[in-house]
């Protein structure tokens, strides 16, 4: 205990110590944190579909209908229509032959990459993939290589020295603390030249970016026959909960068999499922199509205002906009100069980020407005300049 208390004070002193903030109203542009009315910009709820009354409409209709929750695993009796439907549409959406619903995107990525690699295996990851890839690649048992961010040209050379049985590239679509998007058309032609897998979580992508929504493959310009492995979370983007993998009929099945996440947990609940169709007609339709469209206005007009005023934002193209401070302190200052202005943003500190690389973590919404960003543009002339 001694031992977990100078830990603990070790990273207050560090400017690392994390604290929770208890919320008291539905996510949305502007939120009641600790009591307190504030003017969010670090949701993930990019298309602001979290508190939209059609996919709230759905969820009070799927509990009526099924009740709060599923009651066992999916291979027991917790596999309810509500899940199978989903699991349809989604593949329809991402033009795969088939889905698979995980509880969180976390399972998702740990049951995929454990289920397919072993050891005798490697697993080739983006050194800026998200945590649970990294852990996915560690608990796989598989040989881990990390490779520099974004560095096919290294990537090419490690998959060229494994002697590897298997060999599975996995990279994130949209890295969620820098907000860039994967050279996903060089990483599939790579991971062709070497027969190996190309997995990619786009947590962060789907739904939010390409004309029609399908992500960092549509911005890309790639289909299922380049991206083998196609994970998605469905409580960014979607506005609701959970996660799915895409894949052909095999991989699909195999998962079924052996992913030890997908096995061993109990079903989401079939509301959750209900709500998520919702969230997914909405983003086919019209309305997500405008929903998107105002989102990138809000991105252009929020990084055009930061560049006159001469603030270091990343080379980021998505609703993830970090502005790098560099020293945890500083960065953990901002945040607390803009609370006061009632703007919430947290700073993101190592071990999230590198050491040196600290910074406050933007996230816009489509359901923010434009008077909102300028808001948030003038906040940021005060606490800096």
């Amino acid at each position: 205990m001694i031992d977990l208390e100078k830990e603990l004070q070790r990273r207050e002193a560090e400017h690392l110590y994390r604290r929770r903030r208890v919320v008291d109203s539905a996510q949305g542009a502007e939120i009641v944190v600790d009591g307190r009315p504030l003017l969010s910009f670090c949701s993930n709820d990019y298309l602001g579909l979290a508190n939209h009354p059609d996919v709230i409409a759905a969820m009070q209709r799927g509990a009526a209908h099924y009740g709060a929750g599923s009651g066992a695993a999916h291979l027991v009796t917790g596999h309810m229509t509500p899940h199978h439907q989903l699991e349809e549409e989604l593949a329809a959406f991402t033009g795969y032959p088939r889905a698979l619903l995980f509880s969180t995107g976390y399972m998702a990525n740990l049951g995929v990459v454990s289920a397919l690699c072993g050891a005798g295996d490697a697993v080739f990851e983006d050194r800026l993939n998200h945590a649970s890839l990294l852990d996915a690649g560690l608990l796989s048992r598989a040989r881990l290589q990390r490779f520099p961010h974004g560095d096919v040209p290294a990537l090419n050379e490690r998959l060229a020295e494994s002697k590897a049985q298997r060999k599975l590239i996995v990279t994130d679509g949209v890295f969620s603390m820098d907000g860039d998007i994967a050279p996903l058309r060089a990483l599939s032609d790579t991971a062709k030249q070497h027969d190996a897998w190309l997995m990619m979580d786009d947590a962060h992508g789907l739904g939010v970016i390409g004309e029609h929504g399908r992500g960092s493959m549509e911005v890309c310009g790639i289909t299922p026959h380049d991206l083998p492995l196609l994970v998605g979370t469905l409580g960014k983007g979607f506005g609701s909960f959970g996660a799915f993998v895409a894949a052909d009929e095999v991989i699909i099945e195999t998962l079924i068999q052996q992913a030890r996440p997908y096995i061993y947990t109990t079903a989401l609940p079939p509301a959750v499922a209900e709500a998520t169709r919702a969230s997914l007609k909405l983003i086919q339709s019209d309305e997500g199509a405008q929903r998107r469209e105002h989102l990138a206005a809000l991105i252009q007009r929020f990084r055009d205002g930061a560049q006159q005023l001469g603030l270091p934002l990343m080379a980021s193209p998505t609703a993830i906009q970090p502005l790098l401070v560099g020293d945890s302190a500083n960065a953990v200052t901002l945040s607390e100069a803009l609370l006061a202005e009632g703007i919430l943003i947290s700073a993101i500190r190592p071990p999230t980020v590198p050491e040196g690389t600290a910074r406050l973590r933007i996230t816009l919404s489509a359901a923010h407005s434009v008077a909102q960003i300028d808001r948030l543009l003038s906040a940021l002339q005060k606490i800096t300049q």
